[in-house]
């Protein structure tokens, strides 16, 4: 038994791991294996898939390496049926056999469609779809946009309808419909056009067409991928989608502004028939015409009926002339006879108003105002000594205290007097804020237009004397309006 055993051949654990990887790979260089996709994780931080494929008997391990990944068409998801295209090898760390996968594919129409349906619900809940976002299409577009492969029907069955309809500007954006990077293209292009700024060399579009002949739902699959379904509803250019025939509809047309069955139809709805433009505005122009005359007729005719009601200008002004000469008549009279009486009333005022009187009069008030302050003088002079005679007497028969109490509430009473004195002299007057203005001739001066520009002035304030020149004479506007105040010469001033 040592002896048999002896002859049979030895491996490390490593060269055996590496002889069945050898196996396996040249035996299973190139499969199709369907499943199950199970444990998806997403994309890891290397960029590879990992994940299983089962069915229900049996699981295999998968992996997609990174630049696998990023060209595949179809991206793995969880619990979706695929068909995975690869190699078998096996991962000696683990002893464990594994695909890798080069191309990745819905199993049939039953999985492609759950797919749609899944990310049909995914954009819809992000609000792609609408409504309220879509714009309105422009009726007449100067420039648009054309989004399809330049080989196919699709562009010459867009401008051979447009040119039929009403020829417009067009501006193709040549593009894969089908196939590995069409999905990448078509937002590319979307995203291109809408970058175009205005004015510029290239004429920016005012609508754009993405669009493409009919198909299987595989053949269609590039207007389904997320990258232009999101494109299409963020263009700030309005879109018609056209792709396939009038039962084909993909995740581009839900998120589109409008949506056309056929690529033919995107032109007829991108521009009005010409003929029929000119035919209705040949029409607006005559119906125009008919209702311009139309209302001029009646209007001339509301103007002679109204011609004839009217009287006649002679009629209308005959009567307010003649009240016009009566009043005028009367208005000379009157105004003669009323400046009389003003001018008559002026005289009267101008003669009290004289200088000489006016100087008479303030001589007299200030004579009138020394005799009072003398006799004020004299009264308080004889006050005083009365009041002294009494303290003394008072001194002879009371004591001190009480007669510090009368002279206290005397010499009170005393200053009282004296204040009320001084407020109502010459000098209170100025001590309370007022000032004397003396004019050249040594007159006070009470009117403005007693001085003129130029003359000189003396203005006496309660300490001192200021000197001034007049730089402008004249009554204020808001008093030559108002009619003098008659003066009584008995009454008396301030001064």
């Amino acid at each position: 038994m040592n002896q048999l055993q002896s002859n049979v051949v030895e491996f490390t654990v490593s060269e055996l791991s590496f002889a069945l990887k050898r196996t396996v790979e040249e035996n299973f260089e190139h499969v199709r294996v369907r499943g199950e996709i199970s444990g998806f994780k997403g994309v890891a931080g290397s960029g590879h898939c990992y994940f299983t494929l089962k069915d229900e008997g049996a699981c295999l391990d998968a992996v997609i390496w990174r630049t696998t990944v990023q060209r595949l068409r179809f991206k793995p998801q969880e619990g979706l049926e695929m068909v995975a295209t690869g190699r078998l090898t096996t991962f000696p760390n683990r002893s464990r056999y594994q695909i890798v996968i080069d191309h990745l594919e819905p199993a049939g129409a039953g999985a492609l469609m759950a797919l749609l349906e899944e990310r049909r619900k995914k954009l819809l809940a992000e609000g792609l779809f609408d409504a309220a976002r879509k714009q309105p299409i422009p009726y007449l577009p100067r420039v648009i946009g054309v989004i399809t492969s330049p080989t196919g029907a699709v562009i010459r069955d867009i401008l051979h309808r447009l040119r039929h309809r009403f020829p417009r500007h067009v501006l193709l954006w040549p593009v894969k419909v089908q196939g590995e990077g069409a999905a990448e293209e078509i937002a590319a292009a979307m995203r291109g056009f809408n970058a175009i700024a205005a004015g510029g060399s290239v004429p920016r579009p005012d609508l754009l067409i993405v669009a493409r002949g009919g198909g299987s739902i595989e053949d269609l699959w590039a207007f389904n991928e997320e990258i232009v379904v999101r494109a299409v509803a963020a263009s700030r250019i309005p879109v018609i989608a056209a792709i396939g025939h009038e039962t084909d509809w993909t995740l581009v047309d839900h998120a589109a502004d409008l949506r056309a069955p056929t690529p033919t139809g995107a032109a007829e709805m991108a521009v009005p028939v010409r003929a029929e433009l000119m035919a209705a505005m040949r029409e607006l122009a005559s119906r125009h015409e008919l209702s311009h005359r139309r209302l001029m007729e009646g209007l001339r005719r509301d103007y002679a009926a109204l011609t004839r009601a009217l009287p006649t200008l002679e009629d209308l002004v005959a009567l307010r002339r003649q009240k016009l000469d009566d009043v005028g008549g009367r208005l000379g009279r009157s105004l003669g006879g009323e400046v009389g009486k003003k001018r008559a009333g002026y005289e009267a005022v101008g003669t009290r108003l004289s200088p000489f009187l006016l100087d008479r009069g303030l001589s007299h008030r200030r004579e009138r105002l020394a005799l009072a302050s003398a006799r004020l003088t004299q009264a308080n002079a004889a006050r005083l000594r009365d009041w002294r005679r009494g303290y003394r007497q008072l001194s002879a028969r009371h004591d001190i205290a009480a007669v510090d109490r009368i002279v206290a509430s005397w010499r009170q009473r005393f200053e009282q007097t004296a204040r009320l004195m001084h407020s109502y002299s010459y000098e209170g007057v100025l001590d309370r804020g007022f000032a004397l203005v003396v004019g050249p001739s040594g007159e006070a001066v009470r009117s403005a237009a007693q001085v003129s520009t130029g003359d000189p002035l003396s203005i006496r304030v309660a300490k001192g004397e200021i000197g001034a020149i007049v730089s402008g004479a004249g009554m204020p506007k808001s008093r030559r309006s108002l009619p003098r105040k008659r003066v009584d010469p008995n009454q008396g001033t301030l001064i």
